[in-house]
Order: structure tokens, then sequence, then C-alpha cells
């Protein structure tokens, strides 16, 4: 991997970091993903 690559990567890993320490599962995830969702849905009615 060339060294610009690699220090995308890890700085996109560090980036995600806080969104994921927020859930502590994937079905947790999941509930976010669905609150934000209908939260869009309901802004545009």
């Amino acid at each position: 991997m060339k060294r610009p690559m690699k220090s995308l990567v890890i700085l996109s890993l560090i980036a995600i970091l806080p969104a994921l320490s927020a859930c502590n599962t994937i079905k947790g995830v999941g509930r976010d993903i669905e609150s934000v969702g209908d939260a869009l849905d309901k802004s545009t009615r």
C-alpha cells in the first residue's frame, strides 16, 4: 500500500471511531441509522 493511501485509511478509521464507540453493537448502529432516516422522513412531510 502506498504511503498516502495508508494515511488516508488510518485517518478514515480515526474519523469513524467516535461513531462506533457511541453505538456498542451493530444493532445499535442500525437503530441510529433508522432514527436518522425517520427524522429525515418526518422533515420532508
